[in-house]
């Protein structure tokens, strides 16, 4: 709010001057504002729309009616244009938004008609319509591809422990070795086993009747490191190791991390008795430049 007081005389006379409690009585009690200085005050709100709005959205100009903006009352464009919040035009009178338009399109085409974006924008999309709070059509963009199957993807990757986090330390050892060695890629073994025990073909029925009933001493016996720089598992779903290799490498490629990655054997660890540690061991290339 803009208050506007009146321009108060300094008196020569210093008995003159204004007590504490004066000032403020002064102050509480503004001056009625010149027709200058009202001229100068925001705008008062509520704000008024004509029925057909020119929109420019980072510099892309649209042309809608105020119905379609109104569409869904719990969206950020509802609330803008509602008349309770005032909304800058620029030199040509359109409505004004910061904020990057090239996807504003999709987003008018749903408030129109329900149209939905094609598969390659459905991402850029998704993002918007968060931006502007449409639920509607998060809700169905989620249910097609690709968003649907990356909702299955992190269904799978809440049962990883620590996936996000290991990813980090993937990026930042692979650095670390590069910036070290002045070298244009990184090279660093990662473990992914699925099983939470160690197993191989020889002791596999033996294996399996201590899964499920062994004491708490002989978990100990079997509970070790491999040797590597980042181990992944385990986990208990259908998903297998190729698959989790292929969320590492696509979450990677998706920071713009250049990876390749290749099995180079196995712990092999001895663990007791005729039991041997035999989870992969795969080495990933990082290739910065």
């Amino acid at each position: 709010m803009v208050v506007v007081t009146g321009q108060n005389k300094v008196s020569a006379n210093p008995d003159d001057a204004m007590s504490s409690s004066d000032a403020e009585d002064d102050f509480q009690e503004p001056a009625t504002p010149t027709a200058t200085q009202a001229g100068q005050a925001l705008p008062l709100l509520p704000q008024q729309f004509p029925e057909v709005v020119p929109l420019n959205v980072g510099g892309m100009f649209f042309t809608t009616r105020l119905s379609t903006l109104r569409r869904y009352e719990d969206t950020m464009l509802a609330a803008m244009f509602s008349g309770r919040h005032y909304i800058p035009t620029d030199a040509e009178g359109r409505y004004f938004i910061d904020r990057d338009g090239t996807y504003f399109g999709d987003i008018l085409n749903f408030l129109r008609s329900g149209d939905l974006p094609p598969r390659e924008r459905v991402r850029s999309v998704y993002k918007e319509a968060q931006y502007y709070s449409i639920g509607p059509l998060l809700d169905n963009l989620e249910d097609i591809q690709p968003l649907k199957g990356e909702k299955v993807r992190q269904a799978f990757l809440g049962l990883m422990p620590y996936y996000k986090d290991h990813l980090e330390r993937i990026i930042e050892i692979a650095k670390l070795r590069a910036m070290q060695r002045k070298a244009r890629f990184a090279k660093l073994k990662v473990c992914v086993f699925k099983e939470e025990m160690p197993i191989t073909p020889y002791e596999c029925p033996h294996f399996n009747s201590l899964r499920f009933e062994r004491s708490e001493s002989e978990t100990k016996l079997f509970e070790h490191h491999c040797e590597v720089d980042v181990s992944f598992g385990p986990w208990e779903a259908v998903a297998d190791v190729y698959d989790l290799l292929h969320c590492i490498v696509t979450d990677l490629s998706a920071r713009g991390i250049a990876v390749d990655h290749q099995c180079i054997g196995v712990c092999d660890k001895h663990l007791i008795n005729h039991y041997y540690c035999k989870r992969p061991i795969y080495e990933f290339k990082i290739t910065w430049w």
